[in-house]
C-alpha cells in the first residue's frame, strides 16, 4: 500500500491551487480509470484532489442554442439527457457504447476525456513503455499490437486513446474549457489530445494544474443526422477496434455538411478532415463514401498484425454514411 493524502476542495479555484502546490497531485472524479492505474502501480499520486463535489454537474443550454456540459456530469446522466438524445444522438450512442452501466454511473465527462490508454505494455509495470517511463522503448511495435494504432503513431508509441465519448465530441466540434493557475482558456476537443511523437508521456495539451470545468457543444447543424458505430471483439464492455462518429446533412441528393471522426485508430480521436473534403458538395452515394474513407485512410501505417483495422474503419464509415443518407432520403 502506497500512502497518499486526500482533499475535497470547496471551489474550482481551491482545487487548482491545491494541484499547483503539489506536482504529485491528481484530480479525482469518478475514479474509474485513475484508481485502476493506482492499483496497477502505473500511477502513484501523493495527493488526490476530489473534484466530484464541485458544482460542475449540470447540463445547460447556451445562448447560441448549444449545450454546456459540466465536467462532473456522469456518463449515464449525459447519455440519458433529453437534449443530448434529441439533438446530439451520436454522443448518447457513443456513451452507451462505452463500458458497463455501473461504470457509466460513476465516470465523469472530464475523466472520460482524460482516461489513459489500455495498451497492455503501459498497464504492466514489469514491461518497458515510453509512455509510462520515457526512454525505455515501445515493445508493442514488435510485440502484441493487434488493438493498437494505425494512424498518427511514432517510433516511440503506438498506443490508442480509449474513449468513445471523445470521438463523438470530435465530430461535434466541441470545445473543452479549462481552469488553471494562469486563468481560464478554451481548447477545441480535436486539439486536446496529442499525437505521441517523441514525447508519448504527454497525452494532452493540458498545462500543469489545469482542470477541465466543462465541455461546450455548438448548435446542431440544421437538418443534420448523426450516429456512432463501434466494432469490438465482443458485444459489450470492450474497447473499440475501430469506431466512427458521423454527422451528415444531405439536401437534394448531395452532401451539404459532413463531420467524421474515427476512434480506436490513433493516439487521439481522429478527425477525418480529408474525408470531409471529399464529401462536402459531392453526391451522397456509396461511391463517394468509399472515396472519402480511402482519402482519409491512405495515411494509415498499419503494423504487422493490425492492418485489418483499415478495412474495418472503411466499412464502418461507409456504412454509417449510407445509413444517415437513407434517413435523409
Amino acid at each position: 500500500m502506497k500512502p497518499f493524502a486526500y482533499q475535497r476542495p470547496d471551489s474550482v479555484a481551491e482545487a487548482v491551487r491545491m494541484n499547483a502546490e503539489r506536482p504529485d497531485a491528481r484530480f479525482l472524479g469518478g475514479g474509474t480509470n485513475l484508481v485502476d492505474l493506482m492499483k496497477l502501480g502505473v500511477e502513484s499520486p501523493g495527493l488526490l484532489i476530489d473534484v466530484s463535489g464541485l458544482p460542475l454537474d449540470q447540463v445547460t443550454a447556451t445562448d447560441e442554442g448549444g449545450l454546456r456540459i459540466g465536467a462532473t456530469v456522469r456518463n449515464s446522466d449525459l447519455a440519458a439527457h433529453r437534449a443530448v438524445r434529441d439533438r446530439y444522438p451520436v454522443l448518447s450512442q457513443a456513451l452507451l457504447a462505452g463500458a458497463s452501466g455501473q461504470l457509466r454511473n460513476a465516470a465523469t465527462t472530464g475523466g472520460n476525456l482524460l482516461q489513459r490508454t489500455r495498451c497492455p505494455y503501459f498497464q504492466d509495470t514489469s514491461k518497458p513503455c515510453n509512455k509510462r517511463t520515457p526512454g525505455t522503448g515501445c515493445p508493442a511495435r514488435e510485440g502484441v499490437h493487434r488493438d493498437l494504432a494505425v494512424l498518427g503513431h511514432s517510433e516511440d508509441c503506438v498506443a490508442t486513446h480509449p474513449s468513445d465519448m471523445a470521438v463523438a465530441l470530435a465530430a461535434l466540434d466541441a470545445t473543452v474549457h479549462l481552469h488553471g493557475p494562469e486563468g481560464e482558456r478554451a481548447v477545441p476537443v480535436t486539439e486536446l489530445h496529442r499525437l505521441p511523437g517523441d514525447d508519448p508521456g504527454r497525452d494532452t495539451v493540458l498545462r500543469p494544474g489545469e482542470l477541465i470545468t466543462e465541455v461546450v457543444l455548438p448548435p446542431a447543424p440544421g437538418g443534420s443526422a448523426s450516429l456512432y458505430r463501434k466494432a469490438r471483439d465482443r458485444a459489450s464492455y470492450a474497447f473499440a477496434l475501430a469506431s466512427v462518429a458521423a454527422v451528415l446533412t444531405v439536401r437534394d441528393g448531395r452532401v451539404q455538411q459532413a463531420s467524421l471522426a474515427f476512434g480506436g485508430l490513433a493516439h487521439r480521436p481522429w478527425r477525418a478532415r480529408a474525408a470531409e473534403d471529399v464529401l462536402r458538395g459531392a453526391p451522397a452515394t456509396e461511391e463517394t463514401f468509399v472515396r472519402a474513407a480511402d482519402a482519409e485512410l491512405a495515411a494509415a501505417r498499419p503494423l504487422r498484425d493490425n492492418g485489418f483495422k483499415v478495412t474495418l474503419a472503411r466499412r464502418l464509415a461507409v456504412g454509417a454514411l449510407k445509413e444517415l443518407t437513407a434517413r435523409a432520403g
